[in-house]
């Protein structure tokens, strides 16, 4: 029996759900996520959900902001006036807009809320500050001395290869 460990590739369902039961991801009818243990791969939390799993297990665990995407911070909320905002964008409560920075790089705001003056905007990922809950079932793991020994063997037959068309 395999128990998922640190190094491991892992491949799960999931279905990921806010305290309020609105489910805010999922695997359903997907291929499964598919990931290295221990790799920063996926949030902190999840990574540790999986470690000590076996294939056909499943589990429910909640994962807290700090091991998610961590708490949200109130100085990337900025509050700016209706009249620097660019014209024909939906400034709609819950939608992301996609800023420009000065190098070019994109990143997205949410509209937190809209005044008659201001539109608040807020750069914290979406799942900041908020209680996850995931439902995981373990569908296969590969252990880390396997894959070495099968980027071994694929390194060794394509050397084989290579001096094979040179002789």
């Amino acid at each position: 029996m395999v128990v998922a460990k640190k190094g491991d590739t892992v491949k799960v369902h999931y279905t990921g759900r806010l305290e309020n039961g609105d489910i805010f991801d999922s695997s359903d009818g997907k291929t499964p996520l598919n990931f290295i243990v221990g790799h920063r791969e996926v949030i902190k939390g999840f990574d540790e959900a999986v470690e000590g799993m076996i294939v056909g297990e499943e589990k429910s665990v909640t994962i807290e902001p700090e091991k998610g995407y961590g708490k949200a911070k109130e100085e990337l909320i900025q509050q700016v006036k209706h009249s620097e905002m660019p014209e024909g964008l939906d400034y709609s409560v819950g939608n992301q807009i996609e800023i420009t920075k000065q190098d070019g790089s994109l990143f997205y705001v949410m509209v937190k809320e809209i005044t008659e003056t201001e539109v608040s905007l807020d750069a914290n990922h979406p799942l900041a500050g908020k209680r996850l809950i995931f439902d995981i079932r373990m569908e296969d793991i590969i252990p880390a001395e396997e894959q070495n020994q099968d980027i071994s063997g694929m390194m060794m037959n394509q050397l084989k290869e290579q001096r094979r068309k040179t002789n």
